[in-house]
């Protein structure tokens, strides 16, 4: 998948858990960080800025942990 400015994303859990992004998070991350949906805000070398659809703080995350949203 290629991720642009735009692009709607979820979160793959199995590239996320264990990585240094999820080292450096809050341990208790709430569903939606899972189960809902983001748009791509930016895209710098191999992260990408994720606005989730509720209101929460953007987060920066690695393109791999990242797959093309099922529904927006």
């Amino acid at each position: 998948m290629a991720v642009k400015k735009g692009s709607f994303v979820s979160i793959i859990r199995e590239k996320f858990e264990g990585s240094v992004e999820a080292q450096a998070s809050d341990k208790r991350l709430p569903p939606y960080v899972f189960e809902g949906t983001g748009e791509v805000v930016e895209v710098k070398g191999d992260y990408a800025q994720v606005k989730f659809l509720v209101p929460t703080p953007n987060v920066w995350l690695r393109l791999d942990q990242l797959e093309a949203a099922k529904k927006a």
